[in-house]
């Protein structure tokens, strides 16, 4: 289990997420280690003592010894860094990600991952507008929600691992899907809302608005400062599933629309209190 802080954790893709998960990991004495793109992320990352070691290269020495692997990849990267390098990886090692869609790279690690290595796929529901390890932080999972996407091919040790993984890092609510379940429900919960932000951001180009904006819509464009290499792909390893989120979301916004054309006023006021009791249930407690 992953309490023994004996083990060994490796981080590939020390970023916003990988740093953070470092940081607190660190704290609770495990050996951390690294592995990245750029020196600079290295440099950081030790000089504020986040690791305890790191490379650029692929260290084999590193890997090797290594007993639970996070993987912080573009989805594209994790794929193609299993297919040519998992052979340095430790017999018996766990690997987990941080990856937001599952199903289409769930099933197709685990069918081409050697038999003596299990990936537990799991996606942390946290982030922030900005990247790179020094924006990491060790409170960033605090009120947050971790998922684990558990199949067939994984074991009840390999996945009380990364539930535990979760609660370690401060999640408040550690739960499981299935891959199918995580992609629908992160369509709607995350994707969708993303695509809301950048639609609301880019359908009025006039000129000197930020001039005179209230909260509200700094509230609702927060997400709109986006990494456009990333969602788009993203967006595309879950379009069936965002494209009926989509397809519901224009739905209700032309019931809404509808309403106001009619001045339903009673039909607005409805969806209007509908909309106040839901959003209560999504408030931190």
């Amino acid at each position: 289990m992953i309490v023994d802080v004996s083990k060994k954790i490796l981080i590939v893709g020390l970023g916003l997420l990988g740093g953070s998960y470092a940081r607190v990991l660190k704290r609770f004495g495990f050996h951390i280690s690294a592995i990245t793109k750029e020196q600079s992320s290295i440099d950081y990352a030790l000089n504020e003592g986040i690791i305890d070691e790191g490379s650029t290269q692929l260290d084999e020495r590193i890997i090797g010894e290594s007993d639970l692997v996070v993987f912080a990849l573009y989805p594209h990267v994790f794929v193609e860094w299993i297919r040519e390098n998992q052979n340095l990886l430790k017999s018996g090692a766990i690997i987990t990600d941080v990856t937001g869609v599952k199903k289409s790279i769930v099933y197709k690690i685990q069918d081409m991952l050697r038999d003596d290595v299990e990936f537990i796929a799991a996606h942390p529901m946290a982030g922030r507008e900005c990247s790179g390890v020094e924006n990491s932080t060790d409170n960033m999972f605090a009120g947050a929600n971790y998922i684990v996407t558990p199949t067939d091919k994984n074991t009840q040790q390999a996945i009380n691992t990364c539930l535990e993984l979760g609660r370690l890092l401060g999640f408040s609510n550690v739960t499981t899907l299935s891959p199918e379940e995580h992609d629908e429900m992160i369509g709607f919960l995350s994707q969708l809302t993303h695509c809301i932000a950048i639609t609301l951001m880019t359908c009025n180009d006039k000129e000197n608005m930020e001039k005179f904006t209230g909260d509200s819509f700094r509230d609702l464009t927060r997400i709109a400062r986006i990494n456009d290499l990333m969602w788009s792909e993203l967006f595309v390893a879950n379009k069936d599933a965002l494209l009926n989120q989509m397809d519901m979301f224009i739905n209700k916004f032309n019931e809404l629309k509808s309403m106001l054309e009619t001045e339903d006023i009673d039909g607005m006021r409805n969806m209007m209190r509908h909309s106040t009791q839901r959003r209560a249930l999504f408030d931190k407690k």
